[in-house]
């Protein structure tokens, strides 16, 4: 699945929090319907069956309640996708990544066969339909989740290449498949931030301290000889980069993939590079950009949400770019794309009680049109309106309403973009206020009141959210309906003038009025002629003035619907 993915060090964010952040996008021709929910242990199977691969993989016990992002409509897996278990360790999977025939060649990919001939089917691997279910109840530690996955991998393998995200308040590793059964993980620096856009994307590896220490860096037991025995490393310097060893750098990469990772660190780190033009030390086709860097300053869940709904804003690839040269306009894939099905960024904090630590930020649809709202994890039941998506479209549902505001506003994008910017700031705002003042009220509460308070939270800002995308649907809804081709309206007509064309109406009639008098070559009018004249003006400008008032009033009584 194409996906955006960012990864935040403790000591790069706001709040010494770790953040992990995935735009989960559904594949060219299709959108996939998501549904925020509660998985509890006794969900899980003793043997899991996976949809796409038939491979089963029994599971151990006690596994621990977590959230997930499921596909709503069922049929074709559970998709878990991102979410947070009792034990506060949060995963995302997975971006899927690239390889090259090198690797692939040595390690094939464990496809599924069907049945035929005679033959009986051959089960495939495990792949991002199963790898959060498979992993994420049973860990205790992000360190944990790298090793849980890493044996699946080993031991079952995998049918496509994926990257891996982990995290608990301490540390954020992130783990890249290779091949079939190889893969290697490294940790996160603290004070740093990683992009990563469908590539894979790892730049360096210590292969001494996988095999050692393991302090930054873990891997499958024979990368090493896999390496060696294929010939894999193509460093001069026999200093190891992933990139070349694993990866790719086709054409593809350079139109789909970097120019994403390039926007995310231009913008973020705006001087430290030169970014643009011919001298710049790197460009949207460089396949060379840092898998990680310090930022500039520290970065707020605000600053994720933002890079992860761009669309070269400020460039001249921006698809909605309405200045400059428009060449290049669309040249690349956006990263708030139409097929974005949702976003979730999990922050764990260290500065409260450990049963408010999990706070998940989720986003439905197009990045570039919506907006994220954050809730508790630690939680029985999520909010309905995040919960109880079906493939039915529905004004109930948090993921359908995101889903009609980004069409409508992309159709509209002049007149709606200032109702998408205040709706966005809005709900940031009033769920940042709700969370902080139940956050105090939690923390002072007794442990038995705990549970209920974090549910009242999520309650309250589902409520808030619903409010403020109910009235944003209504706005572009306008606007869009606004500029239907077969809009008409009298404009002789007072009493007939659309909505919203009263100060039109009202320009139009004082520029008529105040218009200088041209020379003329007619012949003077008689004095008749001049007194009817006189009247004409007179009445003109009555009517102008009582337009002026008529205005006033429509124009009163649409700012009370609103």
């Amino acid at each position: 699945m194409a996906c955006t993915t960012i990864l935040v060090g403790k000591k790069a964010s706001y709040d010494g929090s770790t953040m992990i952040a995935r735009n989960d996008d559904s594949g060219s021709g299709h959108f996939t319907a998501k549904k925020f929910v509660v998985v509890q242990p006794e969900e899980h199977p003793a043997v899991y069956k996976s949809v796409i691969s038939h491979v089963e993989v029994p599971l151990p016990g006690n596994a621990l309640r977590m959230t997930a992002m499921p596909n709503a409509v069922e049929g074709k897996g559970i998709w878990a996708a991102s979410g947070v278990n009792a034990a506060n360790v949060g995963m995302t999977a997975t971006e899927t990544i690239t390889s090259n025939p090198r690797v692939l060649g040595a390690d094939p990919l464990v496809v599924y066969q069907p049945a035929r001939d005679g033959q009986p089917e051959v089960p495939g691997g495990i792949g991002e339909e199963d790898i959060v279910y498979l992993v994420l109840p049973y860990i205790h530690s992000a360190r944990e989740g790298v090793l849980r996955l890493g044996k699946l991998l080993e031991e079952y393998g995998t049918y496509e290449m994926n990257g891996i995200a982990f995290q608990d308040v301490d540390e954020i590793w992130w783990l890249e498949t290779i091949g079939g059964h190889h893969w290697m993980a490294r940790r996160v620096p603290d004070d740093s931030y990683v992009v990563m856009p469908n590539q894979l994307g790892i730049d360096a590896f210590d292969l001494d301290d996988a095999f050692g220490a393991q302090e930054n860096h873990l891997c499958s037991a024979d990368l090493r000889e896999f390496i060696r025995d294929n010939h894999l490393d193509l460093s001069l310097d026999g200093r190891l980069n992933p990139r070349d060893a694993f990866g790719s750098h086709d054409d593809a990469d350079h139109v789909y993939n970097t120019p994403r990772a390039w926007f995310m660190l231009r913008h973020l780190n705006p001087n430290t590079w030169v970014w643009d033009g011919p001298a710049a030390d790197y460009g949207p086709r460089s396949d060379d950009l840092p898998w990680c860097m310090v930022p500039e300053r520290k970065l707020t869940p605000e600053d994720v949400k933002y890079v992860l709904s761009s669309h070269y804003q400020g460039t001249p690839f921006d698809p909605y770019a309405s200045y400059g040269d428009k060449s290049m306009k669309g040249a690349y894939r956006s990263i708030g794309i139409n097929r974005n099905d949702f976003m979730a960024l999990i922050q764990m904090r260290p500065d409260v009680p450990e049963d408010i630590r999990a706070v998940e930020w989720i986003a439905y649809a197009s990045n570039a049109f919506n907006t994220m709202v954050p809730f508790y994890a630690n939680v029985e039941r999520t909010p309905a309106y995040l919960a109880c998506t079906t493939g039915e479209v529905s004004t109930d549902s948090f993921y359908w309403v995101s889903r009609m505001i980004a069409a409508m506003a992309d159709a509209s994008y002049a007149k709606s973009l200032i109702h998408v910017e205040r709706y966005e700031e809005g709900v940031l705002s009033a769920s940042r206020a709700l969370l902080n003042q139940y956050d105090k009220n939690i923390a002072s509460a007794e442990e038995s009141q705990r549970a209920a308070l974090r549910e009242e939270a999520n309650t309250a800002i589902a409520a808030e959210l619903k409010k403020r995308a109910s009235d944003t649907l209504d706005k572009v809804l306008f606007e869009l309906s606004s500029g239907m081709k077969n809009a008409y309206a009298r404009s002789d007509d007072l009493n007939r003038i659309r909505p919203g064309r009263e100060n039109h109406f009202r320009q139009n009639c004082q520029k008529r009025s105040n218009q200088p008098t041209k020379p003329s070559s007619a012949p003077k009018l008689t004095a008749p002629e001049r007194i009817f004249c006189a009247l004409l003006r007179v009445v003109s400008h009555f009517l102008c003035r009582m337009h002026d008032f008529d205005g006033n009033i429509l124009a009163d009584k649409r700012t009370e619907s609103d």
